[in-house]
């Protein structure tokens, strides 16, 4: 068992029923090993008496918590995409005085997310499982993609209230760009085909000036 684990149990042991903090804890903890497990094996692989055994739980404790390995495993791919999830300052932090400097640190802001290994399996489970859980496509979108897309969206339409682009739907406009500029190396990287750090900048800068080509006013 490990020494934190042990700790707790302790702990637990000595003052009997646990405390909030630490039934929050544990909470957690199952979360998160369950987190590990589903993404190192996948849905179909991983199972509930290895979870359990890894936090030191019995199947009775982690089934009095959810009802089957679904229920686990989407609240804890949901835990996966709380922790993915960018603050709104690293987000804003993207903002440039020159507009295709910012979109470019907005589309690597998204390619850098996806390339940490975390983002990279959660990614690809993602990709894997939503057939089978719809659900998890779309909390993905709504909790770790829509913010930064939101974010473009008001860049875009600032500039087309000056004037500087031709765009009438900005938040259409938002996910076509991430679509064009994200999504083509995004796919390589899950593929198990990940491009060399100079590749990556050549197709979002080429792909970025391809977006703003179309958008500017002729």
């Amino acid at each position: 068992m490990p020494p934190q684990v042990a700790s707790l149990a302790e702990t637990t042991a000595r003052s009997g029923r646990p405390t909030r903090e630490q039934a929050q804890a544990r909470q957690a903890e199952l979360l998160d090993r369950a987190l590990d497990h589903f993404l190192d094996r996948g849905f179909e692989q991983a199972t509930i008496e290895a979870i359990a055994a890894d936090v030191s739980m019995t199947k009775r404790t982690v089934y009095a918590r959810y009802p089957d390995k679904a229920a686990l495993f989407l609240a804890a791919v949901r835990r996966g995409i709380d922790r993915l999830a960018l603050a709104p300052e690293s987000i804003a932090a993207t903002r440039a005085d020159d507009l295709e400097r910012t979109l470019i640190a907005i589309a690597r802001l998204r390619i850098d997310l996806v390339s940490t290994p975390q983002g990279l399996k959660l990614q690809r489970i993602i990709n894997t499982e939503s057939y089978r859980f719809p659900e998890i496509f779309t909390t993905y979108y709504d909790v770790a993609a829509r913010p930064t897309v939101r974010f473009l969206a008001d860049v875009l339409q600032a500039e087309a209230k000056a004037g500087r682009l031709v765009i009438d739907q900005p938040m259409l406009a938002a996910n076509t760009f991430m679509s064009m500029v994200v999504g083509g190396p995004v796919r390589f990287i899950t593929s198990g085909h990940p491009l060399e750090p100079d590749e990556i900048e050549a197709r979002v800068a080429f792909a970025v000036r391809l977006f703003l080509q179309g958008a500017r006013p002729r």
